[in-house]
């Protein structure tokens, strides 16, 4: 079957919440993805939204910034791994076994 137009882009409910975008960026990070550009493309999200994810982010401490000359490049803390590792567990409690949910 072939998908028509107003399905091949997701609708606003499939779209990702801000916590998603800061848990997909905090992934990236902790897969030692440390370049904002690589970031960017890894979590697919347009340079503005992540520039504020990382701002929030480094702000409430689940991420650190070290400068080296011109070039920023994140780390992420143990707030932010505590962060992912809660995530996940709520994930796996609520969809097992690679299960999904629709709703």
């Amino acid at each position: 079957m072939q998908r028509g137009f107003s399905q091949s882009f997701p609708s606003a409910a499939e779209k990702r919440s801000r916590i998603k975008l800061c848990l997909d960026v905090l992934k990236v990070i902790s897969k030692g993805v440390t370049k904002p550009t690589n970031i960017m493309y890894k979590s697919n999200l347009s340079w503005t939204t992540l520039m504020d994810i990382l701002d929030f982010l480094t702000r409430e401490g689940f991420i650190e910034t070290e400068i080296d000359g011109k070039r920023r490049r994140y780390k992420i803390t143990s707030k932010g791994l505590n962060a992912l590792n809660y995530y996940k567990r709520v994930e796996e409690t609520l969809m097992p076994a690679g299960r999904t949910i629709r709703i």
